[in-house]
């Protein structure tokens, strides 16, 4: 993929505020502070597509991005931020399981896991939604910048036991280096040719 244009489309903050535009969706989904907008802007090679440096939690929209005019990258909130009151999780949470369950847009998700870390509860809770459901998604292990190529290698298959990923569908990605960039958006390619019926086929990595 050579990505040639992109551009901030809308945001909504409710189910009912989403708006069909007759393109396939692609939904970024990670937990606050992962590295979702630096992972946005790193696609779309243009570093104030999405907003970098807000406070963990700020995000309380899915903001969505158009990408050659040929498909919406759709960013969703950062789940597990604990500064927020229990009301607001559920009505993110509601917003987020909303959008992935009922559009008929979504091609699959890109979730973003901290390769330094093993993943954290909302990670596991949103694999397993996206295993459950059958949503095709890919893997992509955000600040890879901060290991050794050794070390990388070593948390990718932390990642792998812990997910159930085989480490070749897992993408160490950085923003800093630009390390991954191609090979994601090749997938991206790949998943937005496939069709929804491949979709276990994809997701599992075989």
């Amino acid at each position: 993929m050579n990505v040639r244009k992109t551009a901030y489309d809308y945001g909504f903050a409710l189910k009912e505020q989403y708006r069909d535009k007759g393109l396939p969706e692609i939904a970024v989904a990670g937990k606050s502070n992962v590295g979702k907008s630096s992972f946005i802007n790193l696609l779309a090679g243009n570093s104030k597509l999405a907003r970098v440096g807000q406070k963990p939690g700020k995000t309380v929209l899915i903001n969505v991005f158009r990408f050659n005019d040929a498909f919406l990258l759709m960013d969703l909130p950062g789940y597990g931020f604990a500064r927020v009151s229990n009301d607001e999780k559920k009505r993110w949470a509601g917003l987020i399981e909303g959008y992935l369950s009922s559009s008929e847009r979504l091609k699959g998700v890109i979730l973003l896991l901290d390769i330094r870390h093993e993943p954290g509860q909302g990670d596991k809770e949103m694999l397993h939604w996206l295993q459950f459901y059958h949503v095709p998604f890919l893997l992509c292990a955000t600040k890879a910048d901060k290991l050794s190529a050794s070390a990388q290698k070593k948390a990718l298959q932390t990642l792998s036991v812990a997910t159930g990923v085989i480490t070749s569908r897992i993408f160490p990605v950085s923003a800093q280096t630009k390390q991954g960039k191609d090979a994601i958006l090749s997938a991206m390619d790949e998943m937005l040719a496939r069709d929804l019926t491949a979709e276990a086929e994809f997701s599992s990595g075989t």
